[in-house]
């Protein structure tokens, strides 16, 4: 996985207090996973919060990460036919290409698409959101193992 920046002097408490709510321990808690964990799902979310807190329930994950996405701290992608994965907001927009093989998610930077999305906004007068785009595919690891694979078949 690709990181893309650090959280580190993220002022969470602030954000949440100027749009009139508090930094409660389950909310830093959640925020802190989503963090630590870049690209990942309620549950695995859960599973890092209850290293601190074994009391958080996967309700109470679902209803902070759907404030905390309302607030723009967080943002999700759905990466394959599982439930989304959660990152932080602040962080650049970004595509997520999946590779099928492994699974593995590389981060690409949305300009990366401009002409894509130019096509697209010239052609059907269609605007896009970028930070929910998922590109599925191969990756250069197992593009190379499947061509590996293929020659010694023939």
């Amino acid at each position: 996985m690709v990181s893309t920046g650090s959280t580190e002097g993220t002022d969470w408490k602030s954000d949440l207090r100027q749009r009139g709510y508090r930094l409660t321990p389950q909310r830093q808690l959640v925020l802190e996973a989503v963090d630590t964990l870049e690209h990942a799902t309620p549950d695995d979310i859960l599973i890092e919060v209850r290293k601190t807190a074994s009391g958080v329930n996967i309700s109470t994950v679902y209803r902070t990460l759907e404030l905390l996405e309302e607030l723009g701290l967080v943002s999700h992608a759905h990466l394959g036919h599982g439930a989304p994965t959660y990152h932080l907001a602040d962080r650049h927009h970004h595509l997520h290409l999946v590779c099928r093989d492994c699974t593995n998610v590389i981060e690409a930077d949305v300009e990366i698409a401009a002409d894509f999305t130019a096509k697209l906004r010239e052609t059907f007068g269609f605007s896009t959101d970028m930070k929910h785009f998922a590109i599925f595919g191969r990756c250069e690891d197992c593009t190379a193992r499947a061509a590996e694979k293929a020659a010694k078949a023939e």
